[in-house]
């Protein structure tokens, strides 16, 4: 089959266009990129939510001395 040359793109480019339209095609990236920011702020309050709660399993006590 080969590959595919920059004028091939193009009119796949064309025809998917054509198809869908300019406007279906922008709502598609927008979305697109509304998915990735909402996988990445995901992924950054999973780490958050850990780092807090090792933050909370940690006991801090001051250390008496022992009479005798």
């Amino acid at each position: 089959m080969g590959s595919f040359s920059i004028w091939h793109w193009l009119i796949v480019l064309v025809v998917v266009m054509l198809i869908f339209g300019t406007k279906k095609l922008g709502n598609v990236g927008s979305d697109l990129g509304k998915a990735v920011k909402g996988f990445k702020d995901g992924v950054k309050g999973d780490e958050e939510k850990s780092s807090s709660t090792a933050d909370k399993s940690t006991i801090d006590v001051d250390a008496k001395e022992k009479k005798s």
